[in-house]
């Protein structure tokens, strides 16, 4: 019986420490703006176990430093698709997105190209924070 309960103790143990408390991943979310910026980063970091998140307008990577023994990849994704950003995996629901600022909304190409204008004429300047 002793060995049982030491088998056991020392597989708990294993799977607990086996989780990374800081662990990183990255995904690509769909935005156009700094306003997608705050929305995706707050979104992800109002996530239990979230610890860090940083969306890149220009690249659309959101890097995320999170607590695996909080949440996971999974469950960070759906934070963002409830607040209309597209992952590359899965499209956040009409409801979501129909909630997103007429300005951030990244499936239309007309929007697009008013933020691609607004690089071109301030090079090197995020300029989309309205």
């Amino acid at each position: 019986m002793k060995k049982i309960i030491t088998v056991i103790i020392v597989l708990i143990t294993t799977v607990s420490f086996s989780q990374n408390k800081n662990a990183r991943a990255s995904m690509e979310v769909d935005g156009v703006c700094l306003m997608c910026k705050t929305r995706i980063e707050k979104a992800s970091l109002n996530t239990k176990g979230v610890k860090s998140a940083v969306w890149n307008v220009k690249t659309h990577e959101l890097k995320l430093i999170y607590d695996e023994r909080k949440t996971d990849v999974k469950t960070i994704q759906k934070s963002i698709l409830a607040v209309g950003h597209d992952t590359k995996e899965v499209k956040a629901t009409d409801e979501a997105y129909a909630t997103v600022h007429p300005c951030c909304r990244y499936r239309d190409e007309a929007v697009k190209d008013d933020h691609k204008e607004g690089e071109n004429e301030r090079e090197g300047d995020d300029h989309n924070n309205h």
